[in-house]
């Protein structure tokens, strides 16, 4: 993600902020110029701010509407159960936070968001199952809950799970039609074919053991499942990793040393037309650097994951499908 300024004093200021922590200036994000604006503005704050925490705001014309990323949202829990029950009021607020990163970097990459939508669902009110289907990407609200997170985690056998990371990879089985399926033979090629029997491969993978020697062709074990879990698990790192390199080039991160295979100070590029290659380049360093960061405060690696010659081709092929769908 890009850094921002406070429009008044020039202080970064979070993407999540409500007002400069430097001098109070009142703030907002505005998708439109795609920068934080102050408050009052030609431009009011999106209708749901008090509701879902959004700071997001809107043109003074669409007054009392909502914003691009509260209108993919298609179904959240009731105003009773928001203002009468905290743990699933503070639920709500945090994945509407994190979808709206997920909606910052969709609009960043150019992809469009028609067709999709988001059920916000609370399992505490009513059974609730998880996934994607025909564009609606349904959540399970307490996934917020770090023990329900990590419970889930070590059942799944996830080695990395976070309330943005599942909707990335949600979300990559809605664009599977519109990316993958432009060279649906190459697809085949990379990640195996799709007509497989979905239900069936399922089964068989949380039935068994993870297949031996997946890490050698997937990213992860669950990729290995079904070319479509292939593909959105994929598509996740992706979004992971193109994220994760605009926010350390916005704060000009820069890794040098031997150990980097490299003697001259280096900065991630954020230009989006850059090779995979290229990316990939930048990216290795910074997530062995934030992986042994990580290990220097007693937590788990940020980026758990090694990435074989076979995933990079992968990463490579939604690189190019992403350019290719956006214009780029």
């Amino acid at each position: 993600m890009r850094n921002f300024l406070c429009p008044n004093c020039r202080r970064v200021v979070f993407f999540e902020s409500f007002e400069c922590d430097g001098c109070g200036t009142a703030t907002g994000y505005s998708a439109e110029s795609r920068k934080m604006v102050t408050l009052p503005h030609p431009k009011r704050r999106c209708a749901n701010h008090a509701t879902a925490g959004c700071n997001w705001v809107m043109p003074e014309a669409k007054a009392g509407g909502l914003c691009p990323s509260c209108l993919v949202t298609r179904t959240r829990p009731n105003d009773a159960d928001l203002s009468g029950d905290r743990d699933i009021a503070d639920s709500y607020i945090a994945s509407e936070g994190a979808k709206r990163r997920l909606v910052f970097q969709l609009l960043e990459l150019g992809l469009p968001l028609d067709g999709l939508g988001f059920d916000l669902l609370a399992s505490k009110r009513e059974s609730v199952t998880i996934g994607h289907v025909n564009g609606i990407v349904t959540i399970d609200l307490a996934e917020f809950d770090d023990a329900h997170r990590e419970r889930l985690r070590q059942e799944l056998g996830e080695p990395y799970r976070t309330l943005l990371g599942h909707m990335r990879h949600e979300v990559g089985h809605f664009y599977w039609e519109g990316l993958a399926g432009a060279d649906v033979d190459r697809f085949r090629e990379l990640f195996g074919d799709e007509r497989a029997d979905y239900t069936a491969a399922l089964e068989r993978h949380y039935r068994n053991s993870p297949v031996a020697g997946w890490s050698e062709d997937y990213v992860s074990a669950y990729a290995a499942a079904h070319p479509w879990e292939d593909w959105a698990e994929t598509f996740a790192h992706y979004l992971h990793i193109r994220d994760t390199l605009q926010t350390a080039a916005a704060f000009g991160v820069i890794l040098a040393g031997p150990s980097l295979g490299t003697a001259e100070p280096t900065a991630p590029s954020p230009d989006p037309q850059d090779r995979m290659e290229d990316i990939l380049a930048d990216w290795i360093p910074l997530a062995s650097a934030l992986n042994a960061i990580n290990r220097s405060m007693g937590h788990h690696d940020a980026y758990p994951f090694v990435l074989s010659l076979t995933v990079m081709k992968k990463l490579g092929f939604v690189h190019k499908m992403v350019l290719a769908a956006t214009g780029l």
